[in-house]
This record gives C-alpha cells, sequence and structure tokens, in this order.
C-alpha cells in the first residue's frame, strides 16, 4: 500500500498547525461611520484634535451589561496597546469591586508598546520587538483565546498581519465624522462568517464574526 503523498502530509501539518494555533479576538467599539477612538471619554483619546470623546457611554443598557460579564468569563490573555494599556491600568486596579474587574485584573496582559519601559499593573508582560512579529510567535503558543479591546495603533498592526481570527464588534447609532477607523488602508481583504448577533434597547448592534477564507468573487448573471 503506498504511503501518504507530499501533499497529503502537507495539508495535514497545516491542519494540526490550525488546531494548535492561538485564536487572536478583538472587541471594538464603532460608529456607524466606522470610528473606534475614545468610545469612554472626553480626554481618552484627543489625537487629531478629535472632540467626540465619550460617545458610547449614554447608550448603555442592562442587555450590554449582561453581554460584556459572558465575554468576560473566559478572559484569560489580553493584548493591549500602550495607550489603552494606560487607561485600564489607571482605572481597573483601583476599581476592584466594579463589574469585570477581577478578570482584567487577574489576566496575564501583553503590552504593544515603543516608549514604556516598565509596567505597574499586575500580570503585565511588555512585548519586545515588531509587535506583529512577537504576536505572531505568541499565538504559536499554548493557552487559551488572546483577546485584544480597543488598541485602534495595534489592531491596525494586526489587521494588516492577517493576525485577527474573530471580530467582536459594538456599533453604535451614532456618526462622528472624524477619528480613527477600524479599518484603514492596508487591510488584509478576507471573508467573515457572522456567529452570533444581538442589539440593546437603545439600538447598539453587537455582531461577532470569525474567519471564513478567502473572498470569493463572482459575477452577475448573462441575460
Amino acid at each position: 500500500m503506498a504511503g501518504p503523498t507530499k501533499k497529503s502530509q502537507s495539508r495535514e501539518r497545516s491542519t494540526q498547525q490550525a488546531e494548535t494555533t492561538r485564536k487572536l479576538s478583538a472587541q471594538t467599539f464603532l460608529s456607524l461611520d466606522g470610528v473606534m477612538q475614545a468610545p469612554g471619554g472626553p480626554d481618552e483619546d484627543r489625537d487629531g484634535g478629535f472632540r467626540h470623546g465619550g460617545w458610547s457611554m449614554t447608550y448603555w443598557d442592562e442587555r450590554m451589561g449582561q453581554i460584556m460579564d459572558k465575554s468576560m468569563t473566559d478572559l484569560d490573555t489580553l493584548l493591549l496597546g500602550r495607550k489603552t494599556y494606560d487607561i485600564f491600568a489607571g482605572y481597573w486596579p483601583k476599581h476592584r469591586d466594579l463589574a469585570g474587574a477581577t478578570p482584567l485584573n487577574r489576566a496575564t496582559k501583553y503590552v504593544a508598546s515603543r516608549t514604556r519601559r516598565r509596567l505597574e499593573w499586575e500580570h503585565s508582560q511588555l512585548l519586545e520587538g515588531d509587535a506583529a512579529t512577537t504576536v505572531a510567535k505568541l499565538k504559536q503558543q499554548p493557552g487559551s483565546t488572546i483577546h485584544v479591546i480597543g488598541s485602534s495603533n495595534l489592531l491596525q498592526t494586526l489587521l494588516k498581519a492577517d493576525l485577527v481570527d474573530e471580530l467582536d464588534l459594538w456599533v453604535f447609532p451614532v456618526i462622528l465624522g472624524s477619528g480613527k477607523r477600524l479599518f484603514q488602508d492596508g487591510a488584509i481583504p478576507s471573508a467573515w462568517k457572522l456567529k452570533d448577533s444581538d442589539v440593546s434597547t437603545t439600538g447598539v448592534i453587537i455582531q461577532r464574526y470569525e474567519r471564513a477564507g478567502a473572498i470569493k468573487y463572482g459575477s452577475p448573471p448573462r441575460s
């Protein structure tokens, strides 16, 4: 009986690698026009003269809180950009009695920063070298899903390097007209599959997508 071909061995190795690779899931709040900058407060991120900080805050309801709490139950590993890390590190260690504080404080936190040298928040580790290369290696290590929250600049790097496996998008019914957008030039063309969705009483649509391979192109039928 003939042994396995080189092609079948290659497919088997690819399958095994996919099964052992950690997933990377990105959660972000978006306006209808795709802006993700400063949803949580006026001074969160004023880059580019952004004047709309805090645009998400008046839309929160009980249902959104329940969904967020559920998303935190398996939170074990966080990957954050420097600005998001600074915001979280300045808040969550001081508010340990709030919902969501325990998983965020106890999670392992990897931080991509060119300027930070010390990280005071517990269980935090600084990523050395090129972010995309380091995160790609991190995904090959044993462990649970790696969660990215916010971190707009870092997320652009991850999207351009095709390292994002899941998108958790919270779309708020506002148009901002300017600001940092989730999908910018350089994102890898790709297809996505809707895993599930929900909607709040205030009109926030929560959509969870997973990668579905390459885009399948088509043409309209000929008459």
